[in-house]
């Protein structure tokens, strides 16, 4: 995709006419006092942030948490979602599951690459526009592709642009340019009233922050009436807002 044709896009979108780059001190923030003010603030809305399944089941638990922090991050224009047509086997976006979300579907652009080179070049074409809130990059497995000089580009061009940059990943870490680095797991929600559904709750470990950020876990639910994270409850109480990264991985390991 070209970035004339983004922008042509972009201009079609009923938010077109509000747009405006955020200034560099902006940041992302969950919503969470405890959070944010750990990661001093929240995280950097012109970056590159990595989020990794903790397990293979765990995929769409963190494309849910892309999009909920693109939905978060300040910026009016699109969300621009760019996957591999490879990743249909996984799953694609279901629109009455991004409203129960809070996510608004006719806010997304959806690209299909044929591969993941492909997906990096529409990748890198969308964060270069302004106009758009935030870029969520879908590749097919391990996609090797993805690597320490490609995640550099799109960090860059975060940078400068000023979108929001989020990177789906699967298998084990790899050397990259992200400024943080996430585990994302799907975590069991309170019960509510009358057995109603609960929120959807997240189990979170920071693995790296390039502000030098000591690693935590946590557990959030989401809100979407408030559009807003809050610390998840157990059993009517508020579970710990974080804890060491290192204890929730041992925790993690004795239950598999």
């Amino acid at each position: 995709m070209s970035r004339d044709r983004l922008a042509a896009l972009v201009a079609l979108l009923p938010e077109a006419a509000g747009l405006a780059l955020p200034k560099a001190e902006v940041r992302l923030g969950f919503g969470v006092k405890d959070v944010d003010a750990r990661l001093g603030g929240g995280l950097a809305v012109a970056a590159l942030h990595e989020l990794y399944g903790a397990a293979e089941g765990d995929a769409p638990a963190a494309a849910a948490l892309a999009l909920l922090l693109a939905l978060r991050n300040g910026r009016a224009g699109p969300i621009v979602w760019v996957g591999e047509a490879r990743a249909r086997q996984n799953g694609r976006l279901y629109g009455l599951g991004l409203v129960e979300l809070g996510v608004d579907p006719a806010r997304l652009l959806l690209v299909e690459a044929p591969d993941t080179l492909a997906m990096l070049r529409a990748g890198a074409d969308a964060v270069a526009c302004g106009g758009v809130a935030a870029v969520i990059l879908a590749p097919h497995g391990k996609a090797a592709a993805v690597d320490l000089t490609a995640t550099r580009r799109l960090a860059l061009a975060a940078a400068r642009s000023g979108v929001t940059v989020l990177l789906l990943r699967q298998g084990d870490e790899v050397p990259s340019a992200a400024h943080s680095r996430w585990q994302v797991a799907a975590a069991a929600s309170a019960r509510l009233a009358a057995e109603a559904p609960g929120l959807p709750a997240f189990a979170l470990t920071l693995l790296r922050h390039r502000g030098g950020v000591t690693g935590f876990s946590t557990i959030l639910e989401w809100n979407r009436d408030r559009t807003t994270f809050g610390t998840a409850t157990a059993g009517g109480a508020s579970a710990a807002a974080f804890k060491p990264a290192g204890a929730a991985s041992e925790q993690r390991a004795r239950a598999a």
